[in-house]
């Protein structure tokens, strides 16, 4: 599923107001306490001579990161693996769920840990990146984006054979998005709600993606990777402008404890190698998606 509260966060933020260098508008806020009780291991010394390193990576969330016979799969779980091979250690991976917000789960998965089990991992895989909100979450850095996420618009290549369709269609057509997702929002919200009549909700986007194979809908809208990943014969995809979509492409780094920058530069370090000499390219090919460039 996508993390709608990921979006969100972000989409906060995205909306145009008085114009500040970075970080100039956000007053400090006083430093958390108690939240030094799970750092053992987390400097890349230790990483390195104990020989592994720990990823947190979101449970049930295809293509990016899920498990598969028992074991993690995905392109976030490939990365991590990459991250490992250059710096010469064992990836280790913990799949979590994801919280209220992109807050608690830096807090839970990076900086502090859960308040009930669980412990904080090295790095955390699909962290989106925003200047403002970095500034905000003064407790981790924000480094290594290796892609970018754009929303997208799937569609029955039978019911548009001249015309891609774009939102204003679906005030007619019918699309299917994922339940309470940023794209069902939108859809609902524009244009003072003429098009939510032929809105179609989802549990998944692999369920959408599944109703839209079976003809049930014309089109279906969300995250490229998403799309893409349950694609099926006679379905198109396109990235079409999306007036009034405050957020409609973000980038997707890692998150590290801001104790531990020398750990932040060496992940940074992996990710640039990977993606000048392919091997994240690569990595999405292998998948069936498209790697969008991240901006660094």
């Amino acid at each position: 599923m996508l993390r709608r509260h990921v979006i969100a966060a972000l989409a906060g933020l995205a909306f145009a107001g008085p114009a500040f260098a970075r970080c100039e508008d956000w007053t400090p806020q006083p430093k958390p306490q108690n939240a030094s009780r799970d750092i053992v291991g987390q400097d890349l010394d230790t990483i390195l001579e104990r020989g592994y390193i720990d990823f947190a990576a979101y449970e049930e969330f295809p293509p990016w990161s899920y498990e598969e016979k028992g074991k993690p799969a995905g392109v976030d779980i490939e990365i991590g693996r990459l991250i490992a091979a250059d710096l010469g250690v064992e990836p280790r991976f913990h799949l979590v769920p994801a919280g209220e917000n992109l807050d608690a789960d830096l807090r839970n998965n990076v900086w502090k840990g859960p308040v009930i089990g669980g412990r904080v991992s090295n790095v955390m895989l699909h962290v989106p990146y925003d200047s403002a909100y970095a500034c905000r979450v003064e407790q981790v850095v924000f480094t290594g984006q290796y892609a970018a996420e754009q929303i997208a618009i799937a569609y029955r290549e039978e019911a548009y054979p001249e015309d891609k369709p774009v939102p204003a269609y679906f005030r007619f057509d019918t699309v299917a998005v994922e339940n309470d997702s940023i794209s069902d929002f939108y859809l609902t919200s524009f244009a003072g709600g003429q098009l939510a009549q032929g809105v179609r909700r989802y549990p998944s986007y692999a369920a959408a993606m599944g109703a839209l194979a079976e003809g049930e809908t014309m089109a279906a809208m969300g995250p490229l990777a998403q799309l893409e990943a349950g694609v099926a014969p006679g379905i198109g995809i396109h990235q079409p402008p999306l007036a009034g979509f405050a957020v409609s492409r973000w980038t997707v780094g890692v998150a590290v404890h801001m104790r531990y920058r020398a750990l932040g530069y060496a992940v940074d370090d992996a990710i640039r190698a990977g993606l000048e000499d392919g091997r994240i390219a690569a990595i999405f090919a292998d998948h069936g998606l498209t790697h969008l460039a991240p901006e660094r």
